[in-house]
């Protein structure tokens, strides 16, 4: 099993974590990465809001390349996997859309190239019970909220590869790994990421209110899968509960993370950081030396 890799800048940046725990997960389970030479800013928010050309085009360019390695796409981020699927699903169907990328990147491209989210190779092609062979250290005693963001599974003529309303490839996962999973409302709500800069009282109410909920539920840590999300969710805590009363500090993880623990790597080798986790990690076995061992830096 071998995919082009696309990381995107968020996983260079920001979201390292989510590069390192996803290639690392892969590697533990027999999928090969090739990552994409040369690849592009694939545009997400900013060129979706200023330049419809160019929207497609960014995608189009990765796409390409994919496509002249003769491999599929496997997509870690949410907003990077929704612009190339996006890319695809119009330049398939608009002619004229594919014109203007064409026009734009100085190359062809036919829409052909498949896109998957990394959540969808583990979960649809790998499967559960394969994943479940490979655990050495079960998580068991972690009570994980699994959030999935507006992004992931939207719009589902795009992405369709969970259900949009009631998704659970996280949640499958997560099990998988020996955790246990709460049942909560608002695993598709908004944490208002893209708010960040613009209207942070807004961001701060969204994130106490999912944050809340998910410890009434039970839970003890959030797993996500997207860069935004993670960072909004984790970062904006101590804000959040200054303006809006107490709230007991959550360890937010990329999905990723939790997995790579299960299957046996080392918190390093996934990118987890002890000093940023925070004080309310669930403390098995697994944070002896490791994780939640040295309390959070809130």
């Amino acid at each position: 099993m071998k995919y082009a890799f696309f990381p995107g800048c968020s996983l260079e940046s920001t979201a390292r974590p989510f590069d390192l725990s996803t290639r690392a997960v892969c590697r533990a389970l027999g999928i090969a990465l090739e990552e994409i030479p040369d690849w592009a800013c694939c545009g997400s928010t900013p060129a979706h809001a200023s330049s419809d050309s160019l929207a497609v085009a960014l995608p189009a360019f990765n796409l390409r390349k994919a496509q002249d390695a003769g491999l599929p796409v496997m997509v870690a981020c949410a907003s990077c996997y929704a612009r190339l699927r996006t890319a695809n699903h119009r330049i398939g169907r608009e002619p004229e859309d594919r014109r203007r990328a064409e026009r734009v990147t100085g190359r062809p491209y036919d829409g052909g190239v498949e896109v998957r989210h990394v959540l969808d190779v583990l979960v649809n092609r790998l499967g559960a019970d394969r994943i479940r062979s490979k655990v050495v250290r079960p998580l068991a005693g972690w009570k994980v909220a699994c959030y999935y963001g507006c992004l992931l599974t939207r719009p589902p003529e795009v992405v369709a590869f969970d259900d949009p309303e009631h998704p659970a490839c996280i949640d499958v996962l997560a099990e998988a790994a020996g955790a246990e999973t709460v049942d909560w409302p608002f695993r598709t709500e908004c944490c208002g990421a893209s708010l960040s800069m613009t209207h942070p009282e807004v961001v701060g109410r969204l994130v106490h209110r999912l944050l809340g909920m998910a410890q009434e539920a039970g839970a003890n840590l959030v797993a996500v899968a997207c860069p935004l999300c993670q960072v909004n969710l984790d970062l904006r805590q101590a804000e959040a509960a200054k303006a809006h009363g107490p709230l007991r500090p959550m360890p937010v993880l990329y999905i990723t993370q939790l997995l790579g623990l299960a299957l046996g790597l080392s918190p390093e080798a996934l990118g987890i950081d002890p000093r940023t986790v925070g004080p309310g990690m669930p403390p098995p076995d697994l944070a002896a030396g490791a994780i939640g061992a040295g309390g959070g830096n809130r």
